[in-house]
């Protein structure tokens, strides 16, 4: 497999899982203002809406948005309880909150990311975010994980998330549960890994 990526990106969050998984992989950077990727190619011709992440399959297949890869990689080795078994109700649970991450945190703070947008407009972004946060702060504060007491893919993609809070000057200490969570799957050897090679990756300059 194939996992096309860019830094400080979602794609952060199927490389976790798959160092989670100890899953054999190859890392390939995309640069998200060219599109081009470190092997030479146009980013749109593996994935034409343009955006990481972006799974390749051993088959030839494309697997793109971070929920559906998640849960394609979980689902490859349902031992590791890295996501509930399909069918049953705690999955649909597990799928809530992948859909609360990607709508409301992910999207939520997607505009934030705008140099252009004015600082009214991200004053109203953020008001709506930190409700969000709130939710998440009576969760974890009475949970260690966002299932309850077992680490999945949901708290690979909150993490994600959560780290681009210090890129718009959002003081997660106001959430101490959140602040502490942050803290805590940032210990995983999976996560310190991840953050690690995508560090030492070099930009692609074309």
């Amino acid at each position: 497999m194939k996992l096309f990526f860019a830094p400080d990106t979602c794609s952060l969050s199927p490389h976790i899982i798959l160092r989670e998984l100890g899953l054999p992989f190859e890392l390939v950077r995309v640069n998200n203002k060219t599109k081009r990727t470190a092997d030479g190619r146009d980013f749109y011709t593996i994935n034409p809406k343009g955006y990481v992440a972006a799974l390749l399959l051993d088959n030839g297949e494309v697997l793109t948005e971070g929920p559906a890869i998640l849960q394609y990689l979980a689902d490859l080795q349902p031992e590791a309880g890295l996501a509930p078994p399909s069918g049953t109700w705690e999955r649909v649970r597990l799928q809530e909150w992948l859909n609360f991450i990607t709508s409301e945190l992910h999207g939520g703070a997607g505009p934030l990311f705008n140099k252009d947008l004015p600082d009214k407009a991200k004053e109203i972004f953020k008001e709506k975010l930190f409700k969000r946060l709130d939710h998440l702060e009576v969760r974890l504060d009475s949970h260690p994980y966002v299932l309850g007491e077992q680490f999945s893919i949901a708290d690979a993609y909150l993490y994600t998330v959560l780290l681009w809070m210090r890129f718009f000057a959002i003081d997660l200490g106001k959430w101490p549960s959140l602040q502490q969570y942050l803290g805590r799957i940032g210990e995983r050897a999976s996560v310190r890994e991840a953050i690690s090679e995508e560090a030492k990756t070099q930009p692609v300059l074309s």
